[in-house]
């Protein structure tokens, strides 16, 4: 079984499509009109992908609390700092589990915790 992409309903496909493509760092694969009032956006070059999916007239469900998507970095510092000069805050860490992993997460737009990981 192949695991295709994660599937986000956003409040603003904008400010979602900014987030995801200049934070995470994520390239747009192909974004569709799917009807009058839904839109989806494919992000990521791997075979998992992002899929963004707005409904416009109706109201995004909550985020789930428990739930996270993490992205590997080269650097945790220059992220922190990116993170930083974009006008973000972190949400929470940065984490040193073991000497050979670091990480901190951030809120995407809709609230999601997105965890950026420098493996050593």
């Amino acid at each position: 079984m192949e695991f295709l992409w994660a599937t986000i309903t956003v409040r603003n496909m904008k400010e979602s499509l900014e987030f995801y493509q200049e934070i995470v760092g994520l390239s747009l694969n192909r974004r569709v009109q799917s009807n009058e009032t839904t839109e989806l956006a494919f992000l990521g070059d791997g075979q998992t992908q992002i899929e963004l999916i707005h409904h416009s007239g109706r109201q995004a469900p909550e985020t789930g609390k428990g739930i996270s998507l993490g992205f590997a970095v080269e650097d945790l510092e220059l992220m922190m700092e990116k993170i930083k000069e974009k006008g973000l805050t972190m949400y929470d860490g940065p984490f040193a589990p073991n000497p050979h992993v670091r990480f901190f997460y951030v809120l995407d737009p809709n609230g999601l915790k997105i965890q950026f990981v420098e493996q050593r």
